[in-house]
């Protein structure tokens, strides 16, 4: 039976995803890409989970995609498939429709109604910097580094890369580590914003789930609303902006959350919210 390449845990209402290839670093091939997009499309449904964490299994985060091959056939007729399904011919159409399938799960992760977490050791190349920074916060181990590597690889980028470190990083830094591809450490990506924060590699688990702890009991709903205002900020014009903040202020101001949060105040106590 194959290992999972994808692995998934609810407690608490933080789900963490977990990319499982930590033979090859994480490393994107075929399976892994169709796995994680069908996961972060489930969590983003899932009322269950109220914070998604975004982590590597073993030493790295993800080493981008895997450049090693396509996948072998099956070892023994035991193992190949009992039905063939057809499949669209091979062409340059079927491969970007293909590719931009998978890709759309950036794009979910981004737009995400609750918080989202990525946690960052090891290497983090291409799609690894892409999928974490679609993400709402970056909790970087001391030991991480990040790279990338499209221009190095001959590609020209995807998973959203161009989009998400130009927003968070500005132009001119991002055409400068796309196009020279040099290696940034974790005190330099915090330095130009790429990491929300640096911990040491041995509390970076502890870390990050007390932050996801910490989000997970805040108010689903106002956070949904916040992260609406934050992500269509980034493209609307002002008197859009505003708008859309009226309007979701005086419905944040008719939720359970918020009537709890006033009487909390007055009784000088944190307020239990009920994401209603």
């Amino acid at each position: 039976m194959p290992e999972e390449v994808l692995l998934q845990n609810l407690e608490a209402g933080v789900l963490t995803i977990t990319l499982n290839r930590p033979d090859r670093l994480n490393a994107f091939n075929p399976s892994l890409m169709r796995a994680f997009s069908e996961a972060v499309g489930q969590a983003a449904k899932n009322p269950e989970a109220k914070v998604v964490i975004i982590r590597g299994a073993g030493r790295a985060f993800c080493a981008g995609g895997d450049l090693s091959g396509k996948p072998t056939a099956p070892a023994s007729a035991d193992e190949a498939p009992k039905v063939s399904k057809p499949k669209a011919p091979d062409s340059l159409a079927t491969r970007i429709d293909w590719l931009r399938g998978n890709m759309d799960a950036s794009r979910q992760l981004f737009e995400m109604p609750k918080p989202t977490i990525a946690m960052i050791r090891g290497a983090t190349v291409s799609v690894g910097m892409a999928i974490a920074a679609a993400c709402d916060f970056r909790v970087v181990s001391d030991n991480a580094s990040f790279i990338t590597g499209f221009a190095k690889a001959g590609l020209s980028g995807d998973y959203g890369i161009s989009y998400f470190l130009t927003r968070l990083l500005g132009t001119a830094k991002t055409r400068e580590l796309m196009l020279l591809g040099d290696r940034v450490d974790a005190s330099e990506a915090l330095r130009i914003g790429y990491a929300s924060r640096v911990v040491d590699d041995a509390a970076l688990e502890a870390q990050t789930y007390i932050l996801a702890n910490q989000l997970a009991a805040g108010s689903s709903i106002i956070q949904r609303y916040i992260k609406q205002n934050l992500n269509a900020a980034q493209d609307m014009s002002l008197p859009a902006s505003l708008d859309l903040e009226a309007t979701l202020n005086v419905l944040s101001a008719q939720t359970n959350d918020h009537k709890e949060a006033v009487r909390a105040f007055i009784e000088r106590r944190d307020p239990v919210f009920s994401g209603t």
